[in-house]
């Protein structure tokens, strides 16, 4: 069909990433027929004995990675499925919190290839198709599933899921999803099941989401009703109906999304204990969140690329600033041209004294320029996240802070950089 031949399933992965993005015409394709049919031949419609889809504008890393340390720690086998990855493909499947080796995926993708005959799939089409079957090779007890776009309409929803979880919806992705909020919700909320649990993070969110959580009889646990938390200086509290947890430790990644996270686990109908909450809490962690990987000066990166995870960002840099006493903050950006650099920018502008703006490559790809007409004051553009972070580090004191963030792309090219400057 397409001229392309498959490598063998005990070829490199990166061999196969390369086949797979040249096989399909486009790189997103909204649309589950195609997959569906697939995953059905398959039989990976149900990769575990519980399923978790977790869809939102933002916190859906943090809130995959909060439940899986619960789980883990109260003695599940655990897979989750998320992206982008930030260096390396293996990050979007772990099982049990590890990584898989090239030859899983390879082996997995060439199992995939084999079952969808003619059927063109797209590159994140394959990668859930592969994720699932790698899922059902390992017998993982809890499969937690990270939506990639959207939610109705995403690869993730071919699963028959057990608990659906909507984080939090702010305009994103218009290029996509549009940039009507009731829109956006009632996408979203195509996750939900009928007469299954449907748990929402996001405060007053468009009406599109419970009525379609009404429409098809989900049961609706939303934040502020059925569910509540309060931040209580060193620690935290979430209540639900007569449930009452007090003295939760605070987690590193966002509060709103820990507590989402526990709705989702009290409707999961899993045997987890109170000293399992609050252990997974202390220990859940997600690479390019809010991420120190220095100290002198320290350097944070946070993956924050809208502005409602800006507006996150800034205001955890501001806290970090004044209690940890630190003079001034040097900020690394770039991002792609289909975000809203703008708004973005908007939401930093208060606590970042010096910028250095950076270009990043691809056809989605924003340059320096674009985010320097959005800036405080005139500065000079870099040409890439790299030369923009060691000009960062060459001009910060030791009382300062360098942060990074953007992308997902910004955030990986400066992992890569830092694991390269230190070998």
């Amino acid at each position: 069909m397409s001229g392309l031949t498959a490598p063998q399933a005990t070829a490199s992965l990166s061999s196969w990433l390369t086949y797979l993005e040249k096989l399909h015409t486009s790189a997103i394709d909204l649309g589950l027929d195609r997959v569906l049919a697939v995953a059905q031949h398959a039989q990976l419609t149900k990769p575990a004995e519980r399923v978790i889809t977790v869809a939102g504008t933002n916190g859906k890393g943090s809130t995959c990675a909060i439940l899986e340390a619960i789980l883990l720690d109260a003695g599940y086998s655990v897979g989750v499925y998320s992206s982008p990855h930030l260096v390396r493909y293996n990050e979007r499947v772990r099982i049990n919190g590890q990584e898989l080796a090239d030859h899983e995926h390879s082996q997995a993708f060439a199992y995939i290839d084999q079952c969808r005959g003619e059927t063109s799939l797209s590159l994140f089409e394959f990668g859930t198709l592969a994720a699932l079957h790698l899922f059902k090779q390992h017998q993982v007890d809890v499969a937690i599933l990270e939506v990639g776009l959207g939610g109705r309409l995403d690869a993730t929803n071919i699963v028959e899921h057990d608990v659906a979880v909507i984080t939090s919806l702010a305009v994103d992705h218009v290029d996509w999803l549009g940039d009507d909020i009731e829109v956006i919700g009632y996408e979203k909320a195509g996750i939900f099941r009928s007469d299954k649990p449907a748990i929402c993070g996001q405060p007053n969110p468009p009406s599109t989401v419970p009525a379609h959580a009404d429409d098809i009889g989900a049961h609706l646990y939303q934040v502020g009703y059925q569910f509540s938390y309060e931040h209580h200086g060193d620690s935290w509290s979430w209540h639900c109906g007569a449930f009452d947890l007090q003295q939760l430790p605070l987690p590193s990644l966002p509060l709103p999304n820990a507590a989402t996270a526990l709705m989702a686990l009290g409707t999961a109908e899993l045997n987890i204990s109170d000293e399992n909450i609050a252990a997974g809490l202390a220990k859940a962690s997600l690479p390019g969140r809010m991420e120190r990987v220095a100290e002198t000066p320290l350097v944070i990166m946070d993956v924050a690329h809208n502005p409602h995870s800006a507006n996150y960002f800034a205001t955890q840099m501001e806290l970090l600033k004044k209690r940890e006493n630190k003079a001034r903050i040097h900020a690394v950006v770039a991002m792609l041209h289909d975000k809203d650099i703008a708004s973005t920018i908007a939401e930093m502008k208060g606590i970042v004294d010096v910028w250095y703006p950076a270009s990043l490559k691809g056809p989605r790809a924003a340059k320096a320029e674009e985010i320097i007409e959005h800036l405080p004051h005139a500065t000079a553009g870099f040409s890439t996240p790299e030369q923009a972070f060691d000009a960062a580090l060459t001009q910060a004191e030791e009382d300062d802070v360098v942060i990074v963030f953007g992308s997902f792309y910004t955030v990986g090219q400066i992992s890569s950089h830092l694991v390269t400057t230190q070998e």
